[in-house]
């Protein structure tokens, strides 16, 4: 009896033991899938005008998820899309013009979309991370240089959790088959985007 007590003892502890590894491995840091906060993300954009002055816009409709290794980086993953009508350059004529068939033609290309291919470490805190980025119907490789993701912060306004990141990049337009008005508005386009993320 004494025996059979003892066996169920150890039979009870092996299984909280198990229970406990099994919520520890899937609450680990390893491999997390996070999601944009959309009202907390967006991307910027700027671009020369005439040669004389930088024009800047934002893309204010940003969604997609992250999947962060810290201890593999190169497991890491980025898939966003940014909605194409959301433009903002604080000016409505031109906005109605960059969503015009002159530039990004929303209407036939509703998205813009970044799906990573591969990341690696680029230093303390910061990633490259290397993916196909698609705007109007073209797709090109570009790279991200990511300063990232923060250290994670209890979410203050839910549960889970909370983290950022930034990521920088430029593009000629002209790869995407947007040539409208070249020379007035510059080839070169500095992409910069800023999210919050939760999980």
């Amino acid at each position: 009896m004494g025996q059979r007590k003892a066996l169920s003892s150890i039979a009870a502890v092996c299984g909280f033991a198990c229970l406990a590894w099994l919520a520890n491995a899937f609450a680990s840091p390893e491999g997390d899938v996070w999601r944009l906060d959309g009202p907390h993300s967006a991307a910027q954009f700027s671009v020369r005008h005439l040669g004389i002055s930088t024009v800047r816009g934002t893309f204010t409709k940003v969604s997609g998820t992250v999947t962060y290794s810290p201890t593999d980086v190169s497991k890491s993953s980025v898939d966003v899309t940014i909605d194409a009508s959301s433009v903002d350059t604080r000016v409505t004529m031109r906005d109605n013009d960059l969503k015009s068939d002159h530039f990004l033609d929303v209407a036939k290309y509703p998205t813009i979309t970044f799906q990573s291919k591969r990341a690696a470490s680029a230093g303390p805190g910061k990633l490259t991370v290397i993916g196909d980025l698609t705007i109007h119907g073209v797709t090109k490789e570009v790279t991200l240089d990511v300063d990232g993701p923060s250290t994670a912060i209890k979410n203050p306004m839910g549960p889970g959790q909370r983290t950022g990141a930034s990521a920088i990049t430029k593009i000629n337009r002209n790869d995407f088959g947007i040539t409208y008005m070249s020379g007035m508005i510059g080839d070169e386009v500095d992409i910069q985007i800023d999210v919050e993320m939760v999980k």
